[in-house]
């Protein structure tokens, strides 16, 4: 893990890098509540975690009045309710028993969950998120549920030995992203395409994204359990 010198600078480096174009998310698995406080002083106030269990255990120490905290990892079904009230966005929507559970848990609080659409942009086999040909029937599927606002699209490309040999996908899931904002016009609240992470965001940036998801590259290297 970082030294506080170390994750500050790592951050004013992504923002100087993001220039503008995108918002800087700090994905903060196995990070420590008091290490999270303190990095959202630091040019951005936008956090990411992955566990349900492990946001249950940091929240009440988290600063939360000083954050917006999305959930960024796949989320179960059975999970959904833990954590409804806990956050302003959930990345991970890639099932209709998802989507059904969230309007469920949001129903019964009365607020409106804004999630992006997963999409598995290498199609790959056994990974999350709707495959690509997928992606507005699975939106229009959506509509059905009037305590979900969809906002956008989030996607994690394959892994590559190179940065950029992800440009291509990076690129595909922009067009997409432009498209169907094209086709509604009217929803104003389409605006979010999260891509990107520690080891390509300035290619998704240089490809559109506008929002990037950052773990190690602020926080160094982390032990994760199993």
């Amino acid at each position: 893990m970082n030294t506080r010198a170390e994750i500050k600078e790592n951050i004013e480096k992504a923002l100087q890098a993001a220039d503008g174009r995108a918002r800087v998310l700090l994905a903060t698995k196995t990070v420590p509540a008091e290490l999270i406080n303190y990095a959202v002083t630091c040019g951005t106030n936008l956090i990411g975690e992955n566990r349900v269990q492990e946001l249950l255990e940091k929240y009440d120490a988290l600063d939360k009045d000083k954050m917006e905290i999305h959930f960024i990892g796949h989320l179960q079904t059975n999970k959904v309710k833990y954590i409804i009230d806990k956050v302003s966005m959930i990345h991970s929507v890639d099932s209709i028993p998802l989507a059904k559970e969230i309007e469920k848990q949001a129903a019964k609080r009365g607020i409106t969950m804004k999630v992006l659409i997963e999409v598995n942009i290498g199609n790959e086999p056994g990974k999350s998120g709707i495959p690509f040909e997928e992606t507005e029937t699975f939106l229009e599927a959506l509509e059905e549920f009037p305590h979900l606002l969809p906002c956008g699209l989030m996607v994690i490309p394959p892994k590559r030995e190179l940065p950029e040999e992800n440009l291509h996908f990076f690129e595909k899931i922009y067009q997409k992203f432009i498209d169907i904002r094209t086709k509604k016009e009217d929803n104003k609240n389409w605006a979010v395409l999260s891509a990107g992470m520690s080891g390509d965001y300035a290619e998704a940036i240089s490809c559109g994204s506008n929002l990037i998801r950052l773990g190690s590259f602020v926080f160094g290297a982390r032990s994760y359990p199993t």
